[in-house]
């Protein structure tokens, strides 16, 4: 059992080093959850005499007002043999064997929190005692509650301690040590009216009684030590401190025992209680109850503690890992954050995740619809045809065919096919981006830096911009190609006609008749939608080719380029977290090293058991 109370010490102190003092805070604290025995009472109710008396030492500040102005966390533990000495947890390698040279390191550890001017702190001193005359038992001793400040302290000073002690023993897994003098009427106490309003049915404090010698004469304290005037569910313990003369005269801790045990066993009124009082009963009686308290709740502690793990495992993980402080090192990690991003856009295009379908939209839909509404046939009609192969002829009628007519017509139809090329360009372009900004959004590690950001997402829009231009001209270039050489084997498959339409009597504007002119109007029109049909498998052959391998390819290239160019410091421009997230990790990561130390505290208590 003493393991219990020795893990909860080493966990008390993991907590402290690690910044949880159980304050209210956005982190969990491991705090709260460890039993604890919190000393309360008020300035004059013999609060140090009862813990110096428990540990058999003069060890204490002493003197008026506000002494305690930090908690102190006492931990006693019990030597079979040796010296008696003391460690304080902010000087782990001293050790302090003159409790004169302690009382003054604790005075002097409360300057170095507050400074001299009477400042109170919820900053918690360790204190760890070993001595052959102790129990093992952990206290927390607390400022004592005051009615009124004193010179140097503002008003404010009383409600702070008030409210520092009642954040203590408010949690449920704190046993209250509740101190009040005998020579005092009970009702007035200050230790009862606060454990009353926190613990009203009195299950978790320990009543102690001081001051039972000073009480005036024919008066005694038995109706509470029995319980009759105030009830709590454990049985009242009185004690008996040394007096102010006998601390002057620095009576020996052992012989003052002695005195309190003679006290109640030679007072008549007290005989029948004599067994269950005393300073040393009540190191016992709490040591006892708090081992209890430790082994009930270490299953609950063991599941609060991994279950937190994985929580600040999985905060973490979501914040992302902290800015490396070396150039080389910051370099590195844009680059990963980079892959990551160009990652997460190719797995777009690629179908891992949705958005890429939509360029097959544009080559199998909109591209074919785009086409199909430039009507060739109606370009190609009667009036049409004739107006462009008489102009095409100038002042000399053409002899056989009319191949300047036939050229202009298939010009001047197949240059319109330049418009959908353009607009599936543009579509693919849009989405394209469309792909770069979800995967923005979708990049965790790019949602730290709004600087790296908007420049990756900008050089990845430059780049799509630039890969669109040389689409457009690749694209455009094959409807100029068309336009400059035409498919001759067509035109000679076509069935050889010799005969000359119109009558040489009539007007040079009009010698032929409908029915050359139509027929001339149909095998243009067949020869465009030949070449249109072709332009719509190679237009999205060649968008793909400038624009979606290009940018699966090399989207960040110039990126890259330029970032390898940049120092130390720009690169940490690019880096800029928002401090609020960066304290967030670094007060996320101390709480994670402190519940995986309790983990592993823990587990060594249940495998040696």
């Amino acid at each position: 059992m003493e393991n219990l109370i020795s893990l909860v010490n080493r966990l008390q102190r993991a907590c402290t080093a690690l910044g949880d003092h159980g304050e209210e805070t956005a982190l969990p604290t491991l705090w709260d959850a460890l039993p604890s025995i919190a000393v309360v009472g008020g300035q004059s109710s013999g609060k140090s005499s009862v813990l110096e008396s428990v540990v058999g030492k003069d060890f204490l500040p002493r003197g008026s007002g506000i002494v305690t102005r930090r908690p102190l966390v006492l931990q006693l533990h019990r030597l079979g043999e040796g010296r008696e000495y003391a460690e304080f947890g902010h000087l782990p390698r001293r050790r302090f064997t003159d409790f004169a040279a302690v009382r003054k390191e604790i005075a002097d550890e409360t300057d170095r929190e507050t400074g001299r001017s009477k400042q109170i702190s919820t900053v918690p001193i360790y204190l760890s005692i070993y001595s052959p005359n102790v129990v093992n038992l952990t206290l927390i001793d607390l400022p004592g509650l005051t009615k009124v400040a004193v010179d140097g302290q503002p008003d404010s000073i009383v409600m702070e301690i008030e409210n520092m002690v009642r954040s203590y023993i408010e949690k449920p897994n704190c046993i209250i040590l509740a101190i009040s003098p005998a020579n005092q009427d009970l009702a007035t106490s200050d230790a009862i009216k606060i454990s009353r309003e926190v613990d009203p049915k009195g299950e978790r404090t320990f009543g102690v009684l001081t001051k039972i010698d000073l009480m005036d004469k024919g008066t005694d304290a038995v109706d509470i030590l029995e319980g009759k005037a105030y009830r709590l569910q454990f049985p009242w313990i009185g004690v008996v401190n040394r007096s102010q003369q006998d601390i002057n005269k620095n009576v020996d801790m052992i012989a003052a025992r002695r005195r309190e045990r003679e006290y109640f066993a030679q007072t008549p009124e007290y005989k029948h209680l004599a067994h269950r009082m005393g300073s040393e009963h009540l190191g016992k009686i709490l040591s006892k109850h708090l081992e209890a308290v430790i082994k009930s709740r270490i299953p609950g502690l063991q599941s609060l503690i991994n279950k937190t793990v994985i929580e600040l495992e999985s905060e973490l993980s979501r914040l992302g890992k902290p800015i490396a402080t070396d150039a080389g090192g910051k370099l590195y990690m844009i680059m990963e954050i980079c892959r990551t991003f160009d990652g997460i856009f190719k797995e777009h295009l690629d179908g891992v995740r949705p958005g890429g379908d939509k360029i097959y939209n544009v080559f199998d839909n909109q591209l074919p619809a785009a086409l199909k509404r430039l009507q060739f046939d109606k370009h190609l009609a009667m009036e049409n045809v004739r107006k462009l192969i008489t102009q095409a002829d100038g002042y000399q009628p053409h002899l056989i065919a009319p191949e300047q007519g036939y050229r202009r017509l298939i010009e001047t139809a197949l240059i319109t096919i330049k418009g959908p090329a353009e607009a599936a360009v543009d579509a693919v372009h849009g989405i394209l981006k469309e792909l770069v900004h979800k995967a923005i959004n979708e990049t965790v590690e790019l949602k730290q830096y709004p600087s790296l950001r908007v420049e990756v997402g900008n050089a990845a829009i430059e780049s799509l911009d630039r890969m669109k231009e040389e689409s457009r001209k690749a694209t455009l270039q094959l409807v100029e190609m068309e336009n400059s050489y035409l498919t001759v084997d067509f035109f000679r498959k076509l069935p050889q006609d010799v005969e000359k339409g119109g009558n040489p009597t009539h007007s040079i504007f009009d010698r032929y008749n409908d029915s050359y002119l139509r027929r001339i109007g149909t095998t243009v029109l067949s020869y465009v939608n030949m070449v249109c049909g072709s332009l719509r498998n190679s237009i999205p052959k060649s968008i793909v080719y400038c624009q979606v391998r290009e940018a699966k390819r090399s989207l960040l290239d110039h990126f890259f380029t330029d970032l390898g160019k940049k120092e130390g410091k720009q690169l940490g421009t690019l880096l800029d977290e928002d401090p609020a997230v960066m304290q967030r990790r670094l007060s996320l990561a101390k709480r994670l090293e402190l519940y995986r130390a309790a983990q592993a505290e823990i587990d060594s208590v249940a495998w040696s058991k």
